[in-house]
């Protein structure tokens, strides 16, 4: 029977569940107690822990009347209103913020190759997280008391102009593989290689393998399961390939298809495409990645788990709620049937009893 089966279906499904939540509280406590172990000790290293972060911030608070601005100023002043606002729950960050470099010379041709208005462009999950944060009316026109315009609106920052926001459930992935034991997941990209089968001289990596990624950002942020490495950052910088020099560079133009860097200043945008003249000093740049203790040798393994098993409860939830519409629609049927059989019943004995009382035997 239909409503069988999806009954025991759902109390499988359920069974598993529970068992999934009691995983995830222990592997959570597990790394819990890892980071409380490595919070600052007192006020003094809580506010110098991450001066280069702090830095990247007040640059975009400068851009007080852009999204990022606006972003910027409700998680340092309304933290604990914004965690509950349905607005910025799908809202990763901004571009600046979710990446680090090794040094300050990176971190400017970095941001100058992308530009000021795609290292201030929001980043979320979803496109339900995009569509919450501008919406309009009949007209087509912005509706000015909703979503990014309203919060900013309320605290005095009225948005000027457009600005980017960037979904990673709608980017293309990168689709390869990854560096073997790499705890960074860079991706294993195919050194670039002249017309005789050597590596370029100068040639130093790619870009998007020179972004340190945090290591909540690493794993199973979209639906599919991708980091931010494959997602957006392969999405901004591709195969853009990082030179010592500008002769470097210029000697591996056969190779380059996806644009380059020099580390003094030379940049080509894309294959035919050069940027020449003076740097553009762009004011909004990635923070610079500051030294760490070394990680336990399973936190990586630890915190990929809890996101996996974060993932399959989700998709579990996904499957109870299918099961259970499929439940009610079996149930429904089953009504809608058991009732036109009663009807037939009381039909067939009213005929059975006219014809009884209305039979007269010869």
């Amino acid at each position: 029977m239909k409503i069988k089966h999806h009954e025991d279906n759902i109390k499988l499904l359920k069974s598993h569940k529970y068992k999934l939540d009691d995983s995830i509280l222990d592997l959570q406590v597990t790394l819990g107690k890892y980071h409380s172990s490595t919070q600052p000790n007192t006020e003094n290293d809580a506010h110098s822990s991450n001066p280069s972060e702090e830095e990247t911030t007040k640059q975009i608070l400068r851009h007080e009347k852009s999204a990022a601005g606006i972003l910027c100023q409700l998680k340092m002043h309304h933290d604990t209103q914004t965690s509950h606002l349905s607005l910025t729950k799908d809202v990763l960050g901004v571009v600046a913020t979710l990446g680090k470099v090794d040094d300050d010379n990176l971190s400017r041709l970095f941001s100058e190759y992308l530009g000021v208005e795609t290292m201030l462009a929001i980043v979320c999950k979803t496109y339900e997280g995009v569509k919450a944060l501008e919406t309009y009316d009949k007209d087509g026109q912005i509706n000015k008391g909703s979503g990014f315009h309203a919060v900013g609106a309320s605290i005095g920052k009225e948005l000027d102009g457009r600005f980017l926001v960037i979904c990673l459930e709608n980017l293309r992935p990168y689709c390869g593989e990854f560096m073997v034991d790499d705890p960074q997941r860079r991706l294993d990209l195919l050194k670039p290689k002249l017309p005789n089968g050597e590596c370029p001289p100068g040639f130093i990596g790619f870009a998007v393998n020179m972004i340190n990624v945090e290591f909540t950002n690493l794993f199973l942020l979209t639906g599919s399961g991708h980091g931010l490495r494959e997602t957006l950052f392969y999405n901004l910088f591709s195969h853009v390939q990082v030179y010592k020099t500008r002769e470097d560079m210029a000697f591996s133009l056969p190779c380059i298809s996806d644009g380059a860097i020099s580390l003094d200043g030379g940049m080509i945008k894309g294959a035919g495409v050069f940027s020449l003249g003076n740097r553009n000093d762009v004011d909004v740049r990635f923070p610079k990645s500051s030294v760490t203790s070394t990680l336990p040798d399973n936190y990586i393994d630890t915190n990929k788990h809890l996101k996996e098993m974060k993932w399959k409860r989700e998709t579990m939830l996904e499957d109870i709620k299918r099961e259970q519409a499929l439940l009610d629609t079996a149930r429904q049927s089953f009504e809608r049937k058991k009732e036109e059989f009663v009807k037939f019943l009381a039909q067939s004995s009213a005929y059975a009893t006219r014809v009884q009382t209305g039979f007269t035997p010869r």
